[in-house]
């Protein structure tokens, strides 16, 4: 290997970045290859040159590869790719910090997502190819190129190319246009220009000046919610949705998503229908009525809506330009006004109430003067909806160049530009305009009359007789003050024109925006439809044209006084969520929220959150109702659907926090015998192989205990972790498919008991540890090697010496429908196969004619669609028929015999030996069970003939006093005599395969059986425990005697002493015992009480 370092290449200061490529091959010049990108594994040291210059060190001939860098670090596009390696011809592979390494340096290409816009991902060497790999050959693996393909490296020329040629079309809005522009114009309505003289004329400076700013206090913490939120983390489409969305979760989101857009959507009305308004007071004026008012407005508010809709639809550039020329004109008019308070008051504005700026009327206007029915909150209430709009920006968030910034800065900057106007504005009207006026030049002051001490009074006119009587003119009573006030009073007609359309417009774009990301999210199945965008910019014109209907039925209903609080409702609803998004990110404190917009306190929010709720009984108590009544029944539809995303929400972080707190809270409280519950390690495998000792198991652990799913992978480790980590996602998804509440979990291991005694020294949490062992009973133990068989019976010594329980569970057919499960994969591949086959026709048979469809049929022989070929498999025979039941019938209704609610019938239970309650407490909870509650206690316990009665009543005594109740009570006093000849005989020939016969041979003979073969079965240990051989025989003809008719059997297990009984042995006790039974639990507790009589 040659390595082309130049000696003088590693300079010595730390201020430079430098990538060497190191060549291994035959020559230097091929360094470039044709093939796709692999992931680039750049390598770094640094050097003494200039500081802020970005140097690439190259080797000679092959400079063009380097040119392409960045001083961004980005990397430039060019007709040539560079490669790290080419596994064909020469291996290249990169230095960090000077060393042959395959450790990459930090680059944002890893962090990104898949499919990403803003650039290519490229996956980082994986933790094996530097652990293992580099290990044993510093060339790079030929097979780390194949993860470049599907997005998950970098992508070639030719896909760069087409990504920017969709981005080049894109219009795309800075900070000022997308969000400043947007949020000024919603924020300033119609409110400016003919009510906000009302307020400041009912509360006063003071008290107007406050409601302005409670108003803001409101808006201003919504909108440092919604930076903090927009800043933490990369924004698309959907605006106030996406936010709440992805901070609270699909529930929330989908929720406020759905009546947010809708409100947007019944705004466009709203304010289309003030326009109209405007339109037709001018026409009154004029005497050019069309109808009549109302007919009035729904014409011309229809025609306004087209026009609107037409803007939108031409592209969201055209909606812009439109806007920034609103915005002109609404500055103008705001300009307009302040200039008019200075321009010297002709006698006529004196007689309406205009005296320019006096500090008497200040002074008289600074304090309330309500009118009967208002008062501080009812006027709050009509001025509040002025305020909102902070959205606007937001709303379109998609469209934004840059929306972490935009958003918190257009958003911020547009809060004070319209506060000030608005406080601006309220001032210079009161200071400049008296609250009544008659408009009668003739009411003036002369020589001689008594002034009645007001402002106007002082200023040479006589006002009083407005005391007594209705005025026109004034701040009370007249809604055009701006317009007199003004230099120019036309401007402020336009003002209210460029108002109101420019808060429609927005709304209008708004409204499909937001539904859009919802309807993409795929929340609500039934609005797929929407989701669709067309153009460069990805136009929701289905949400256009969904908005235009929705506004056009509200603009002919023309009466809006009903349904405007609700809709103010729902926006204060969506700030509300922003807020508590804000601060329930922060109260997580999930290490993911890390905002870049630090001005924002979480209580704060919270205040925020709890202000809006307020302010929403403040504005319509009953229309706040609604709301949240609507809110509440979609956040429940949304949470019963359970949409399959997942977001990183902070509801996601706080339940862990909350489960992590509960958990150690949980280590502080001593256990209890009260307490006690299963909590039980099942050794399922996948849980999909087992579904019957899963079901069985969790019908006495639901919503009472733990339940761990186990599996152990056996074999290398490396193989064993990758096909352990592959699956373990999709196995818990399963559970929760399937709604069982359990937990899977999987060790790999050298061999299985090694596996299942990690598993039982390491599973749980703090108090949540297993102390119940669940396994299948081994139905193949005479056909299995002996290792697997000593493994079987390991875990069984294993689990008591860490004094947990065993419960060994015995169905007829078994537990493990392998086979099963492997022919349903099939079907469903051949089924793919076969659509994918149908799509190729359909595709094709426009071109290709009647050879193409012979064509693919040819193809279909090929991929033997119609007639599957037969299965190599052991486990799998040939299958005929295309259905899974055909092909093992029993053993799929076997598997689901503990799914079915079990009829009248009864539970046995063979209590023979006290092991603390285990054997007893099980049965009980299962009789607790919606599919078990139809079937009666037995219980069966051993005893002597002669004191049947007293021990019968002895036992029922215990089982009240445990509370626990039972059907019948049998004392089974014959458990001790031998079995009968034929019993004994089936025993003797199960275990003959597998006896040494050592007595009939001579010593050195019997000694060499002894160490050929171990684990066979001496004739003194079946001598030593006759006994209890005799027993297990006995037993099962009891059984078949008395509990052959039961639903389920709870019998004792067994225990078999380490060192003095065979494995084999011991398997033939199992056999024998539940022999042609209904299903079998065999239990034994750890000996310590589970039950208690004391309360």
């Amino acid at each position: 290997m040659s390595v082309n370092i130049p000696s003088n290449s590693v300079p010595s200061s730390a201020s430079r970045f430098q990538v060497h490529v190191i060549n291994e091959g035959h020559g230097s010049a091929a360094a470039v290859s044709d093939s796709a990108d692999p992931p680039h594994y750049e390598e770094t040291s640094f050097g003494d040159e200039a500081p802020n210059r970005l140097r690439i060190s190259f080797r000679p001939g092959n400079q063009e590869c380097y040119d392409n860098f960045l001083p961004t670090g980005e990397t430039a596009k060019t007709d040539t790719t560079f490669h790290a390696y080419d596994s064909h011809t020469n291996t290249y592979y990169l230095q960090t910090f000077g060393h042959n390494t395959m450790d990459a340096v930090p680059k944002i290409e890893y962090y990104r997502n898949t499919g990403s816009v803003s650039g290519p991902k490229v996956n980082r060497p994986s933790l094996l190819e530097i652990h293992e790999q580099l290990a044993k050959n510093v060339t790079v693996a030929p097979g780390s190129a194949d993860r470049v393909a599907n997005g998950d490296g970098v992508p070639g020329d030719e896909q760069a190319e087409n990504k920017e040629e969709d981005m080049s079309g894109v219009v795309k809005f800075g900070w000022v246009k997308g969000v400043l522009v947007r949020c000024m114009l919603n924020i300033w309505g119609v409110m400016l220009f003919i009510r906000l003289s009302w307020i400041v004329g009912e509360a006063g400076i003071g008290l107007g000046v406050i409601i302005i700013g409670l108003a803001v206090t409101v808006t201003a913490i919504t909108g440092l919610s919604t930076s903090a939120i927009a800043t933490n983390g990369y924004v698309r489409g959907g605006g106030a949705y996406y936010l709440i969305s992805r901070s609270l979760g699909p529930e929330f989101g989908g929720s406020i998503g759905l009546i947010f857009a809708f409100a947007n959507a019944v705004a466009v009305a709203m304010y289309v229908v003030g326009f109209a308004e405007t339109v037709v007071d001018l026409l009154k004026e004029s005497d050019s009525m069309m109808v009549d008012p109302t007919n009035d407005i729904r014409i011309i508010g229809s025609i306004t809506v087209v026009i609107l809709l037409g803007i939108s639809v031409a592209g969201m550039e055209w909606e812009a330009k439109a806007q920034v020329i609103l915005l002109v004109i609404l500055l103008i008019a705001i300009a307009n006004f302040f200039i008019g308070t200075v321009i010297p008051s002709n006698n006529e504005k004196k007689s309406r109430g205009f005296f320019n700026y006096q500090a008497s009327i200040f002074a008289e206007n600074f304090g309330p003067s309500f009118t009967k029915g208002e008062g501080f909150f009812s006027v709050f209430a009509i001025f509040f909806p002025a305020a909102t709009g902070i959205l606007a920006g937001a709303n379109i968030s998609g469209d934004l160049e840059d929306p972490q910034d935009a958003i918190p800065r257009g958003t911020m900057l547009a809060i004070f530009i319209t506060t000030v106007a608005y406080i601006g504005v309220a001032i210079c009207v009161a200071a400049c305009v008296v609250r009544d006026a008659t408009g009668s030049m003739n009411d003036t002051i002369v020589s001689g009359m008594n002034c009645n001490g007001s402002a106007a009074c002082s200023l040479g006119y006589d006002f009083s007789r407005c005391q007594h009587e209705p005025c026109q003119y004034g701040l009370m009573n007249n809604f055009q003050v701006m317009s007199m006030v003004s230099g120019f009073g036309p401007l402020i007609t336009a003002g209210i024109f460029s108002a109101t359309l420019s808060s429609a417009l927005a709304s209008l774009v708004s409204a499909p925006k937001v539904f859009q990301a919802l309807c993409k999210d795929n929340i609500f199945k039934g609005l797929q439809f929407f989701a669709k965008g067309y153009g460069k910019n990805n136009e929701p014109l289905r949400g256009y044209f969904l908005t235009f209907v929705i506004a056009m039925a509200f603009i002919l209903i023309a009466e809006l006084n009903v349904i405007a609080p609700i809709i103010s409702n729902f926006f204060l609803a969506s700030y509300a969520l922003i807020n508590f998004s804000c601060f329930h990110a922060s109260y997580a404190k999930s290490p993911g929220w890390r905002p870049a917009y630090g001005i924002y306190n979480m209580w704060v929010s919270l205040f925020g959150a709890i202000l809006c709720c307020a302010v929403m009984f403040v504005i319509n108590w009953w229309a706040a109702v609604i709301t949240y009544v609507i809110e509440l029944f979609l956040y429940i539809y949304v949470t019963y659907k359970k949409p399959d995303v997942n977001w990183g929400s902070s509801t996601q972080a706080l339940s862990y926090v909350s489960a992590l707190d509960n958990a150690l809270e949980l280590t502080t409280v001593e256990d209890h015998v009260k307490n006690f519950r299963p909590q039980c390690i099942v050794l399922t495998g996948g849980p999909m192989t087992r579904p019957a000792l899963l079901d069985i198991t969790h019908a006495f652990t639901k919503n009472s205990g733990l339940c761990i799913c186990c599996e152990v992978f056996v074999g290398p480790r490396k193989l064993c972790v990758k096909e352990m980590n592959s699956g373990m996602a999709k196995k818990q998804a399963w559970l929760i498919k399937n709604k069982i509440k359990a937990f899977y979990a999987a060790v790999a291991a050298d061999c299985f008991r090694d596996g299942v005694r990690s598993l039982l020294q390491a599973s749980g949490l703090g108090r949540m540890k297993p102390n119940t062992l669940v396994i299948g009973y081994k139905k193949i133990w005479r056909k299995a090697p002996l290792s697997e068989l000593e493994n079987y019976v390991g875990i069984i010594h294993d689990a008591f010496d860490f004094e947990i329980g065993v419960v060994i569970v015995r169905i007829s057919q078994g537990f493990d429908i392998s086979p099963v499960l492997q022919v349903q994969d099939e079907l469903e591949k051949l089924e793919q196969e076969r659509l994918a086959l149908e799509a190729a026709i359909k595709d094709n048979e426009c071109e290709e004619g009647k050879g193409g469809i012979r064509g693919l049929f040819k193809k279909a022989g090929k991929l033997n669609i119609t007639k599957p070929a037969p299965k190599k498999d052991g486990n799998i025979s040939t299958i005929q028929s295309m259905h899974v039941g055909e092909f093992n019938q029993k053993l799929v209704e076997a598997s689901a015999q503990f799914k079915k609610k079990q009829g009248k019938g009864t539970i046995d239970v063979w209590w023979l030996f006290d092991d603390g309650g285990l054997t007893l407490l099980i049965p009980y909870i299962l009789t607790l069970r919606k599919k078990w509650k139809d079937c009666k206690l037995r219980i069966y316990v051993g005893g002597k003939i002669n004191r049947i009665e007293e021990e019968k009543i002895s036992m029922a005594s215990l089982l009240s006093k445990f509370r626990i109740k039972f059907a019948d009570i049998h004392i089974i006093g014959d458990i001790n005599i031998k079995p009968n000849k034929e019993s004994w005989k089936v025993f003797e020939e199960m275990i003959e395969p597998y006896r040494l016969h050592e007595s009939h041979k001579d010593l050195t003979t019997a000694e060499k059986l002894k160490r050929e073969s171990p684990w066979k079965i001496t004739d003194a240990e079946l001598e030593a425990v006759k006994e209890k051989s005799y027993r297990q025989v006995r037993l099962n003809e009891l059984l078949q005697e008395h509990s052959r008719a039961a639903n389920l059997i709870v019998l004792s297990l067994p225990v078999a002493r380490k060192g003095s009984i065979s494995d084999l042995l011991y398997m033939a006790w199992l056999e024998i015992l539940t022999k042609n039974l209904p299903p079998v639990l065999l239990v034994r507790g750890n000996h310590k009480n589970v039950l208690t009589f004391y309360s």
